[in-house]
């Protein structure tokens, strides 16, 4: 099995993209539950028929991209194309030594945001991006191994990984979270995401306030014909809230806020957001 990933981590873009299209294809012929979740889940946010068709390839080009981008020898770049749009914010946030928290949702090729960010700015200050480690030993094993490179860290979905977290803000760094993904119970609440309640992580909030870190937004388009990928970076459009009725209200409010943007940046591109994903799901226990 290894054998056949690492021959494919070596094909062109295009060549993965079109057999990536095929395998979401069939996984969404052969799975009844994804197809009627990822069915579920578009319509909620009312994204059209032939919008969800196109969500069906898009995610099976993630995946095998994905191989591309950890199977390739830890000192060798990005090998494909990578567009910058709005980095003077990742300039003034270093500046300010402060840390930087970015935050992306299951968008485009979110895989290749840290990795872009590491290779460009990882010599002045690294990255540490938290990761739920997969379910199956072969490929927990691959995504630690292809996740841990030069300047870049991965931190656990637990109380450990929010220390580490929160340690490299201090030293200055930046970290990266997914946050339209649903955190242990108990950390996170309950707050609309496209019309539903869905469990949200308290710990993006958190550590922009405890820390002071400026928040950037961050979301890499997947270019068509293997041209590469776009990656874009923009501000909250609402300031985060420092205050509240209460510490649980406060909660509440800062991930409202999240997620609103969240679903601005999904719906820039929605053709290409995981809507298969489990977003409505009860957390698992901590």
């Amino acid at each position: 099995m290894l054998f056949l990933l690492r021959w494919l981590s070596r094909r062109s873009l295009r060549f993965l993209h079109v057999l990536g299209a095929f395998l979401g294809w069939m996984v969404y012929g052969l799975s009844p539950s994804y197809r009627k979740r990822l069915r579920r889940n578009a319509q909620r946010a009312g994204i059209s028929l032939r919008q969800q068709r196109q969500s069906v390839g898009e995610a099976g080009k993630m995946v095998l991209e994905s191989l591309r981008l950890w199977l390739r020898p830890a000192d060798r770049p990005i090998a494909d194309t990578v567009r910058w749009e709005g980095e003077q914010l990742i300039e003034d946030a270093l500046a300010q030594g402060r840390g930087l928290v970015f935050l992306t949702p299951h968008l485009g090729s979110f895989e290749i945001t840290a990795q872009a960010y590491a290779q460009r700015y990882g010599a002045r200050q690294p990255i540490t991006v938290m990761f739920r480690p997969a379910r199956y030993r072969l490929l927990r094993e691959l995504e630690e191994a292809a996740r841990a490179r030069q300047a870049l860290a991965t931190a656990p979905a637990s109380i450990g990984g929010v220390r580490q977290m929160m340690r490299a803000l201090r030293r200055g760094e930046a970290v990266g979270l997914l946050p339209d993904q649903v955190p242990p119970e108990g950390m996170g609440v309950w707050a609309d995401f496209f019309g539903a309640p869905a469990y949200t992580m308290t710990l993006a909030a958190r550590l922009a306030q405890q820390s002071g870190a400026p928040i950037v937004l961050a979301w890499c388009e997947r270019l068509p014909a293997g041209q590469g990928f776009h990656l874009r970076l923009t501000r909250l459009a609402e300031p985060l809230p420092l205050q509240g009725e209460d510490a649980q209200a406060l909660q509440l409010t800062q991930a409202e806020v999240i997620n609103r943007a969240m679903q601005q940046l999904v719906l820039q591109c929605p053709e290409q957001y995981l809507w298969g994903y489990n977003r409505y799901k009860r957390p698992r226990r901590a």
